[in-house]
């Protein structure tokens, strides 16, 4: 009933810019809040940038002032703008979606290679 579609991941060489996007499956489905997440081969998986109902947002310091995170309610859509991309960039990216009445639901995860 519930399914994230992830989008926009790709190889971009370091300075360079992507924009992931994550689409919740239903028009019906309303955000509450949404952070992007990454995971890194033998890494956890760590909070990249989050935003709440308010639109206030947070970011790990390593990306702070690079990376926006920001939202279409009407597209049930959550996106995070990467710039300044670095080496260090290079992960699976996840969205996580906290919807109105249905709870919290992970993306599939969408690759992002940032080459030196």
């Amino acid at each position: 009933q519930v399914q994230l579609v992830e989008s926009g991941g790709g190889l971009v060489q370091a300075g360079g810019s992507l924009r992931l996007s994550c689409a919740a499956s239903r028009s019906t489905f309303s955000i509450n809040a949404a952070g992007w997440y990454r995971q890194a081969p033998g890494k956890q998986r760590e909070l990249v940038a989050h935003i709440i109902s308010g639109g206030i947002a947070k970011y790990a310091d390593c990306v702070k002032g690079r990376f926006t995170i920001s939202r279409d309610n009407a597209k049930n859509t959550v996106y995070l703008q990467m710039n300044s991309l670095k080496p260090e960039d290079t992960a699976v990216y996840y969205c996580n979606l906290d919807l109105y009445y249905w709870g919290s639901y992970w993306g599939q995860g969408t690759q992002v290679t940032v080459s030196s």
